[in-house]
């Protein structure tokens, strides 16, 4: 056992955040949505947007019953909308060749729509107890500072950051589930991208990051999302206007919307490929 293992699982036990997927008797569909919906999204706003998805589609079959736009309209302002449409096109898999039960297996969760290796861990070890690798961002990072003596993992998981974390995996299957949300929530309420707090580490020292006296990252620029008029913006600020809406909407407001044609039309575009918005008749744009 690593010596990590029982201070980061006790000081888990002891501080953990109560979130609804991860409550006694949560279903695994409710884990499933919350993997979803945390995609570069953080826990506030996921929060009521969950609790309202899982009310009105509680099971699998539920979602994929409905057309994939109310997905998207449900989704609201989470962004990255395109997550609801690759959670409802999981669902109608679920539906379809699962039995309406989402697969407790990673091969199985793999395969489906929107569902890559992170999700794929995540659900089996969190919803089925499974022992395998998540390195979300918050982990990587825990396990870059604790294990790697650096202030943050390479941009993208590399084969040594997978073995590393392969080797401080705890050797049981609900150890290591428990070791997996653990690590995360460490990272995600002490060992901060923002500030690493030190103080409050149940780790600190066993930390080869700290040891060195906490040296600056170095590495390749970490990159940094802008928001403020970009295309994205543009993106989200067309799809609003269509989702608050009960009909198609004319062209004319979505240029009212958009202040900048060129960037409009190209956002619009995108949205008509991405089938996050069809267009029902001529100049006229809805939810799929």
């Amino acid at each position: 056992m690593s010596d990590l293992h029982q201070p980061v699982l006790t000081w888990y036990a002891e501080h953990q955040r109560d979130l609804p997927w991860r409550r006694p008797g949560t279903t695994a569909w409710s884990v499933m949505v919350s993997e979803f919906m945390l995609q570069q999204t953080p826990v506030a706003r996921v929060l009521p947007v969950h609790e309202a998805w899982l009310e009105r589609w509680p099971t699998p079959t539920s979602l994929a019953d409905e057309p994939a736009g109310e997905a998207v309209r449900a989704w609201g302002r989470l962004g990255y909308p395109r997550r609801a449409l690759r959670l409802h096109a999981a669902a109608t898999v679920i539906r379809d060749e699962h039995g309406g039960a989402v697969p407790s297996t990673y091969d199985a969760l793999i395969a489906l729509p929107g569902v890559g290796d992170y999700t794929a861990a995540a659900i089996a070890s969190f919803a089925f107890g499974r022992r395998h690798v998540v390195l979300d961002t918050n982990v990587r990072r825990v396990l870059a500072r604790t294990l790697a003596g650096v202030e943050f993992p390479a941009p993208a998981v590399t084969k040594a950051e997978r073995e590393l974390a392969t080797s401080v995996l705890p050797d049981t299957d609900d150890e290591a589930a428990t070791w997996a949300v653990a690590t995360m929530e460490l990272g995600a309420v002490v060992c901060t991208a923002a500030r690493a707090a030190c103080e409050r580490c149940p780790v600190t020292d066993l930390c080869a990051w700290h040891a060195a006296g906490r040296p600056a990252y170095d590495g390749p620029a970490r990159k940094v999302q802008d928001y403020a008029g970009t295309d994205r913006q543009c993106r989200g600020r067309l799809l609003g206007v269509v989702r608050d809406a009960d009909q198609p909407v004319p062209r004319g407001r979505l240029d009212a919307a958009w202040h900048l044609a060129e960037q409009r039309d190209r956002a619009l575009a995108g949205l008509l490929a991405d089938g996050l918005l069809v267009e029902p008749e001529p100049g006229f744009y809805a939810l799929p």
